[in-house]
Order: C-alpha cells, then structure tokens, then sequence
C-alpha cells in the first residue's frame, strides 16, 4: 500500500469515527431527555402522594404547561408498561418502576458514554498515524 493509500484510508476512518460520534451524541441526547422526563415523572407522583383526595392541582402536561385538575385517588396512577397498553398502579410502586427506569437509562448513558470515550481515543490514534504520514511525505518533498 502506498502512502497515498495509507493517507486515503485514515481520513477515511477518520470521518467514520466522526459519524458514529454524531450518531452516539445523538443517541445520548436522548437518553439524557428520557431520564429528565422520568425524572419530572417522579417528582409529580411523589407530590401527588401527599394530596387529599378531591383536592384542585396544577398538573404538569410538559412544555411548562399546566392544567387544573381534581384528584379523585392519588394513590393509584395510570402507568405504561410498554407496547400502548397501560395498567393501573400504586403510586409508591409506580414510583419505584420509575426508579427502575432511570437506572437503566443511567447505565445505558454509560455505555454509550465509554463507547465514544473509545472512539475518541481511536480517532486521536488514527489521526497522529495520518499527521506522521503527512510529515514524513512534506519532508520527503522538500
């Protein structure tokens, strides 16, 4: 191979390296906003917890929207239990299956965290490899 070639084929891994960077900031993005939103998820439920029955709140509905609304039996919440389908629980285990989720999305965020780490690392490597060869054919032409 070349050195040409060799130039080629690190800018190349280079620009895969910064795609998959995009892609997995994107991905992190993401899980940061899922646990955010759990985050406001459980900080309602935990409040509600401590509401009488019949009594009027301003209920978060996202946006920093609000609606009036009556509570009927805070002790009970509609919760999503994955594929649309929605079963009733007690707030306290609601909560808990919240906890759950924020967990595993906290270890997922990990995971995508130290797979860029790597890439980074990669990329840095590759990078030095092409600015060598850059310098070596620079002082060849001289």
């Amino acid at each position: 191979m070349t050195k040409d070639e060799e130039l080629a084929k690190y800018l190349s891994i280079i620009e895969q390296y910064k795609e998959q960077l995009n892609n997995l900031e994107m991905q992190s993005s993401y899980i940061q906003s899922a646990i955010l939103d759990y985050n406001k998820a459980k900080i309602t439920l935990e409040n509600l917890k401590k509401t009488d029955k019949d009594k009027e709140i301003l209920l978060p509905i996202g946006g920093s929207t609000f609606i009036n609304a009556n509570i009927k039996d805070p002790s009970n919440v509609l919760f999503d239990i994955g594929a649309g389908l929605v079963t009733e629980k007690k707030t306290e285990e609601a909560v808990k299956k919240i906890d759950k989720k924020i967990e595993e999305l906290q270890q997922t965020q990990e995971r995508v965290t130290a797979v860029m780490q790597n890439l980074q690392n990669s990329s840095a490597e590759i990078t030095a490899k092409a600015q060598k060869l850059l310098s070596e054919n620079e002082n060849k032409q001289r």
